[in-house]
């Protein structure tokens, strides 16, 4: 389920950057920069063979953090949301470090409006990873415990 909880989890953060680009570009007074954005995600998502290059790439910037800390969330069982969420927006915005490294050194508010997006969506693609596979994390169940219920109970 870890493995199949990732891709459908990339796969939703893809649309969430379109979604989230799309709503900043409708909004009063947006910089036109959000307006433009928000076409070119949607002809890239439209587009397959375009596609399928922007997921393979999310897929090599997120997978190695992403195996990291998933191979401690289930060593540990570690089964909350809000947990995969935070970890979602770390990968996320991990990815769009390496994928544009000097983001940090430019100061440019448009490179760090895109790095909050991209935060964002990975937010939510920690959540439906979470929905997938995150609730049953752990190499170990969580003890059940059974009540029997007699005659004098």
């Amino acid at each position: 389920m870890v493995l199949a909880g990732y891709f459908v989890a990339a796969f939703a953060g893809l649309f969430a950057v379109v979604a989230l680009y799309v709503v900043l570009g409708a909004l009063p007074r947006a910089p036109d920069y959000f307006s433009v954005m928000s076409v070119t995600p949607v002809e890239a998502l439209l587009v397959p063979p375009l596609g399928m290059f922007i997921y393979f790439l999310t897929i090599v910037l997120t997978g190695p953090p992403a195996l990291g800390l998933t191979l401690v969330t289930e060593a540990l069982s570690l089964r909350s949301a809000w947990l995969h969420a935070i970890i979602g927006a770390a990968c996320a915005a991990l990815g769009f470090f390496l994928f544009w490294p000097h983001t940090a050194e430019e100061l440019n508010p448009d490179r760090w409006a895109d790095m909050g997006i991209v935060a964002v969506s990975g937010l939510f693609a920690g959540f439906v990873y979470w929905l997938i596979a995150g609730r049953e994390a752990g190499f170990r169940r969580p003890r059940q415990v059974i009540r029997h219920f007699g005659k004098g109970s």
